[in-house]
């Protein structure tokens, strides 16, 4: 039964890619990778917060009533503390201590991000050691990038705020209204996932094979804002009552989890699909009596020769016939 398996899912694509993106997360220890990210980001979301909050303290500090529309639409649909922000921060002030810590706050833990996804980036595409950049130039890329897409971030955040809670603000976009929205919203992360997915490898890829995982990223991270911030805040609303401010962090914690492991997974789409690393062998996870195919032994030499530290380094690989 099992080598019907094997032969089935080796001569189906339908079910052959997506085994092989399975094993290529496993080989790169995308759930340690995904840890890393959401580390990271939950060190930089409540300094962001932080930083937000006081700067609409200083600029809406004479509209009261502005104030109130936006914490009922912008800041409410940050996933599981959006319902905090609305019951807890009454009025905006603007503080310059707070508006300090902010910015370091979220400048280091957004650093970290993007070091953590240039490590992730380029393990998934298999770059050697030697070819990555140094601690300092890589520092430099991270700041670029934070500049560039954190602003885009923050762009189609604010505008999918905007026409997600049009009713905040007295005006129902309909139907058609909000199926637009949510293609602008698409599009635009969309945008942004490709720049990630190319600016975060030292390996220099065509966008025309970054396409496909940015297009699958951007849908997967909307259907995770309307959905997972359901699913987990509704048990987070059921254990507050036991655990309280502890079960909302880790309620947190998994929303940034769920987003970062199902970007590396559309990242090693990207991958799997330009590098044609499949059909996988079935077993091969999971034992060594296995006869490896070609994008097996390929997954594997990439493994090896992605430890290379040095240019002038030698890994040869080689397997034994079977």
């Amino acid at each position: 039964m099992i080598d019907r398996l094997d032969a089935y899912q080796r001569n189906h694509r339908w079910a052959g890619f997506p085994l092989a993106v399975i094993y290529k997360f496993l080989d790169d220890q995308g759930g340690y990778l995904a840890a890393l990210l959401a580390y990271y980001g939950f060190l930089s979301l409540f300094p962001l917060l932080l930083l937000l909050v006081t700067i609409l303290g200083f600029v809406l500090a004479h509209d009261p009533h502005l104030q109130s529309q936006v914490l009922g639409s912008t800041l409410a649909q940050f996933p599981i503390i959006g319902d905090q922000l609305r019951s807890n921060v009454g009025t905006l002030k603007g503080s310059t201590p707070a508006l300090v810590v902010g910015v370091l706050g979220s400048l280091y833990g957004a650093i970290g991000i993007a070091q953590a996804g240039q490590n992730a980036m380029n393990a998934i595409w298999g770059v050697p050691r030697h070819r990555r950049l140094n601690p300092i130039r890589s520092r430099v890329r991270s700041l670029r990038v934070v500049a560039v897409l954190g602003t885009g971030t923050v762009a189609t955040t604010v505008l999918s705020g905007l026409f997600t809670s049009g009713g905040a603000f007295g005006k129902d976009l309909g139907t058609v209204g909000t199926l637009v929205a949510v293609l602008v919203a698409v599009a635009g992360n969309a945008l942004l996932f490709l720049g990630i997915f190319r600016f975060l490898t030292a390996r220099h890829v065509h966008l025309r094979d970054l396409w496909p995982g940015a297009l699958a990223a951007s849908v997967a991270w909307q259907i995770l804002q309307a959905v997972g911030s359901l699913l987990v805040a509704h048990q987070v609303k059921r254990a507050s009552e036991v655990y309280g401010l502890f079960a909302i962090v880790l309620g947190l914690l998994g929303w940034l989890y769920l987003a970062a492991f199902t970007t590396l997974i559309c990242a090693e789409v990207n991958a799997v699909r330009c590098r044609r690393l499949w059909p996988r062998s079935l077993l091969t996870p999971f034992t060594d009596d296995v006869q490896l195919t070609t994008a097996d032994e390929l997954a594997y030499t990439s493994l090896a020769t992605m430890q290379q530290a040095k240019g002038f380094e030698k890994i040869e690989v080689s397997f034994d016939d079977r």
